[in-house]
């Protein structure tokens, strides 16, 4: 992992932790896990630059939305050693910005206070299954549909139509977003990427990536609901 030559490395370990809000020692933690390029250095003091800033930010911005240090490894492995500081700022608006929130990590009680209710540990299981709930360890992370699944608690309908019906979105869901992640890198990041962009470029892409997750979300729910009434209505006609 190496710098462009164009940084210009001028910030002190102390003054990167400042501009991004994280302490020295969290900072020098990051740097140890190679999650960081090593700095430059002039003597005996380490100078850092715009990408590892850039870097620094990803790597919060990661952690906020839930990603393990794991995780934000593999992420940033991924990542082509020429990366500049707009395509790092594209990378996070990628992997953040369909997460409305920051998940935050709960033990069982603190879950329980969330759904407004005491879960049993089959109850746990269907919100697992159903996608309401994922489990990290000993804790839990509360995910946005966690109402609909606590209501779906008390549906008199057998936990194994729910899971049924659970594995059909599921499905659907994935092809659904591998298509539309194609249609946006062939035909918005990869013309993007041809010619050389500015900080400024890279903000409004970001800002755009963003607009794209509410209309997308909008459309997939406008889609079933058009799609689910033309089912109904063949139905109806049959019968």
């Amino acid at each position: 992992m190496s710098l462009s030559s164009t940084s210009t490395a001028s910030l002190t370990v102390d003054e990167l932790a400042a501009a991004v809000g994280l302490t020295v020692r969290t900072t020098r933690y990051y740097a140890s896990l190679g999650l960081l390029p090593p700095p430059e250095r002039r003597g005996r003091v380490a100078y850092y630059g715009d990408e590892h800033r850039a870097r620094l930010e990803l790597v919060r911005a990661l952690q906020d939305h839930g990603f393990t240090l794991q995780a934000i490894e593999r992420v940033l492995a991924g990542l082509p050693a020429s990366a500049t500081v707009e395509d790092l700022a594209l990378q996070r608006a990628m992997l953040t910005s369909w997460s409305s929130q920051p998940r935050e990590r709960l033990t069982r009680k603190q879950l329980e206070e969330v759904a407004g209710r005491r879960l049993l540990d089959r109850d746990l299981e269907l919100l697992v299954t159903l996608g309401s709930v994922e489990r990290d360890g000993s804790r839990y992370v509360a995910l946005p549909n966690l109402p609909v699944g606590v209501e779906l608690l008390d549906v008199d309908i057998p936990a194994g139509s729910m899971e049924a019906a659970s594995e059909a979105i599921d499905r659907h869901m994935d092809a659904l977003a591998e298509e539309l992640t194609e249609i946006l890198r062939e035909q918005v990041l990869r013309p993007y990427r041809r010619e050389a962009q500015t900080a400024e470029d890279a903000e409004r892409l970001e800002q755009t990536v963003s607009r794209l997750r509410r209309l997308t979300l909008e459309a997939v729910v406008t889609g079933f609901q058009r799609a689910a009434n033309a089912v109904i209505a063949r139905s109806l006609a049959r019968d």
